[in-house]
């Protein structure tokens, strides 16, 4: 866990790990623990991991920004669309993101990630907040020509390997406050892509989760990702893609920033 200090410090002792297994514990092993009485960990020399790893389900709500839906050309949504990631996309806010000779459309989205603490089913929207562990940054990153142009649904186009980049560290609703009123945004290379506001979410986290419950099963550790803003390469004119080599950061405040180079997958996975 970090201190205010954002100095890591090693609390295993408590919990052996953050996992879809210990989400529904977290909350109560953590609630009294004193950051100063865990040893520190050396940042410098560690990778950064996903802060649960391995979730059970990675959910995705789709065109829940009333000005993506509008630069997409798409009307408002009626009821939240949605679809899902496949694991293997699940990885590190500084993991690369990975690239095939068959890409020819990859893209960016910066979104709120929910992290689900008590599952359930039938969740009512006013008990909806009471099953959320905290709150994360998500990249869900996009093959658009897969996506929308080889059939079938949007899946084929988010899980590819190190498509959900998620991280570097989840914040709990008391310490984050209103998930509502977050600024968030994304730049490649530099260069200003996504600023957005998830003020502008056509349904709130309490709604989604209310919502997909009615048809999923949410399960501790399940992640959730909720919506980008506009700005990303797909609504551009021209359209604007990722390539090998390209740069992404991206953040939303109170929750951190990620960092991801574009990496041909003939070089390797991080193990």
């Amino acid at each position: 866990m970090l201190d205010r200090e954002e100095r890591a410090r090693d609390v295993s002792k408590r919990i052996a790990d953050f996992t879809a297994d210990t989400a529904a514990a977290l909350k109560d092993l953590l609630a009294d623990a004193d950051p100063a009485t865990f040893p520190e960990v050396d940042r410098r020399h560690a990778r950064l991991l996903p802060p649960i790893a391995s979730p059970r389900n990675i959910w995705c709500i789709g065109l829940n920004y009333s000005d993506h839906a509008e630069e997409s050309g798409m009307p408002i949504p009626e009821e939240p669309i949605l679809f899902s990631k496949g694991s293997s996309t699940y990885c590190g806010a500084e993991d690369p993101i990975l690239w095939s000779d068959s890409m020819t459309k990859l893209d960016w989205e910066v979104e709120l990630g929910v992290v689900i603490g008590k599952g359930g089913l039938g969740i009512a929207k006013e008990a909806a907040l009471d099953h959320v562990l905290g709150y994360t940054v998500v990249n869900d990153v996009s093959e658009r020509a897969w996506q929308t142009e080889r059939g079938g649904q949007w899946i084929k186009g988010k899980s590819f390997p190190n498509f959900c980049p998620t991280g570097p560290f989840i914040a709990s609703p008391d310490e984050l406050g209103d998930a509502g009123q977050l600024d968030m945004w994304l730049e490649v290379n530099g260069v200003r892509m996504q600023t957005g506001t998830t003020a502008k979410m056509i349904f709130d986290v309490a709604t989604i989760i209310s919502y997909m419950s009615e048809f999923c099963e949410l399960l501790p550790g399940d992640l959730i990702c909720t919506g980008t803003p506009p700005g990303v390469g797909l609504g551009m004119k021209p359209q604007r893609w990722l390539a090998p080599g390209d740069e992404v950061r991206l953040g939303i405040a109170g929750l951190g920033q990620q960092r991801q180079i574009v990496t041909p997958i003939s070089a390797g996975r991080p193990q």
